[in-house]
């Protein structure tokens, strides 16, 4: 070999070793740099974290609410909800559960109230028993996040949008639900319910009782429903009617009539009756019809005679008061009582129609005399099959599975009971109803 090609040798292996120290510079860097990269983004995080726990004077909520004392954070809103105890319901998953407590009559759910709340918890139901229905404020525990939208599209509208607060949708800032239920009974501290659209679950945060009186527009107060109101309402309308009394009471009309022109006051002195503001406004409106009746008094008889009846004053103007029964106009959006979507018809397969009646009915305290299924809620295969339709009636799918996913079939659970259907152009068809097993393969759709 000559002297040249052996002095390229030399280069070339020199080269080979800067090129392998080369390589390792450049993974140390990546690696250095990956490092760099995590620790940024995990410093990152704990800013933006910091951001949202402070408000815009820098300082830390967290820290401004634990040091307030206890009334002034309730006058500012700010408290801490503690559940008082859990749903126990015959809808396990989100998938196929009512929207509305009004959908699946036969669907319930029992809540038994925490013995941290309360050291006697059957002492604070205590005369709930009195009640048919309740309201349960609760909270949507299964939102999968917290962000939320001022406007939403509610499946019943079929992808328009609208206000979040013109809907009852659950993504909402505090994520708070509000349903009536009815009260079938309560044993120590259990309240067991029916008329539910709530998960298994579910925190609830208060119950109160439901008072048509207080809570329905039908029953709200009004002239029909006061007493004393209603009373003073009938004599108003029994003097302006006096015509049609029959004829064995024209002795009577002739002595209310022969006092007004004697100019003797029909009102009743107020130092022997007690009448409420209303009864007053209305008698001396009556008196001041009386004064009219006849404006020009017989000779003899002045204005000093007809002054008689008291120096009366203007009479009150009645105010009208918002009656809520039959006269009311309550308002509702549109879409509520047409909605887009419309009812759908539900069938059985006769399959699916024979294994539903192989459950048994929910009886705690027999022991299964056999391998039959039993729902632990429900009563019986026909409470069951009308819970079902109920549910697929009201078209329980959202707009994506609408649209996207027509041609999949549709699962959800009832109680003990997996429910397979599919859906055709208004209708429902379930295919099969099985016991509660393992989940199955993860529908993307769902």
């Amino acid at each position: 070999m000559s002297p040249l090609c052996e002095h390229c040798g030399e280069n070339t292996k020199k080269m080979t070793q800067q090129v392998s120290v080369m390589r390792k510079e450049i993974k140390n860097l990546r690696q250095t740099l990956d490092g760099a990269i995590r620790a940024h983004r995990k410093h990152l995080m704990s800013i933006q974290a910091a951001v949202s726990k402070a408000d815009f004077s820098g300082h830390n909520k967290k820290d401004c609410t634990s040091s307030l004392s206890a009334p002034d954070a309730l006058e500012q809103g700010n408290i801490q909800t503690v559940p008082i105890g859990y749903i126990s319901s015959c809808f396990s998953v989100k998938n196929g559960t009512p929207r509305q407590p009004t959908i699946c009559g036969p669907s319930r759910a029992q809540l038994r109230i925490q013995q941290s709340v309360f050291n006697n918890p059957e002492h604070a139901l205590v005369g709930l028993e009195q009640y048919s229905h309740v309201w349960i404020i609760f909270l949507f525990h299964k939102n999968g996040h917290q962000s939320y939208k001022a406007k939403v599209k509610p499946p019943r509208l079929n992808g328009q949008r609208v206000g979040v607060y013109s809907t009852r949708s659950p993504h909402r800032p505090n994520s708070l639900g509000l349903t009536l239920a009815k009260l079938d009974k309560i044993q120590g501290d259990t309240l067991h319910l029916s008329d539910i659209d709530m998960i298994a679950g579910t925190p609830v945060l208060d119950i109160k009782p439901y008072i048509p009186e207080y809570d329905s527009l039908n029953t709200r107060t009004g002239p029909e429903s006061n007493p004393d109101l209603q009373t003073a309402s009938e004599e108003k309308e029994a003097f302006f009617h006096l015509e049609d009394k029959t004829p064995g009471d024209e002795d009577e009309i002739l002595h209310l009539r022969g006092k007004s022109e004697a100019g003797v006051c029909l009102r009743p002195p107020q130092t022997q009756f007690f009448l409420p503001e209303e009864a007053v406004s209305l008698l001396k409106e009556v008196e001041s019809y009386v004064s009219k009746a006849d404006p020009t008094p017989p000779d003899g008889e002045d204005k000093d005679q007809v002054s008689d009846c008291g120096e009366t004053e203007p009479a009150a103007e009645i105010v009208d008061r918002p009656s809520y029964g039959s006269d009311s106009s309550t308002t509702i959006a549109d879409w509520i009582r047409e909605p887009p979507v419309s009812s759908l018809d539900v069938r059985f397969t006769p399959q699916a129609q024979k294994q539903l009646e192989m459950f048994l009915p929910a009886h705690p305290s027999e022991p299964s005399e056999c391998d039959r299924p039993r729902f632990k809620f429900l009563r019986g295969p026909e409470e069951a099959g009308a819970a079902i339709r109920a549910v697929l009636s009201a078209d329980p799918r959202s707009v994506y599975r609408r649209t996207r996913c027509k041609d999949r079939l549709f699962f959800f659970s009832l109680d003990t009971a997996d429910v397979t259907c599919w859906f055709g152009q208004g209708f429902a068809e379930v295919l099969e109803v099985r016991p509660v097993g393992p989940p199955g393969p993860e529908d993307s759709c769902q």
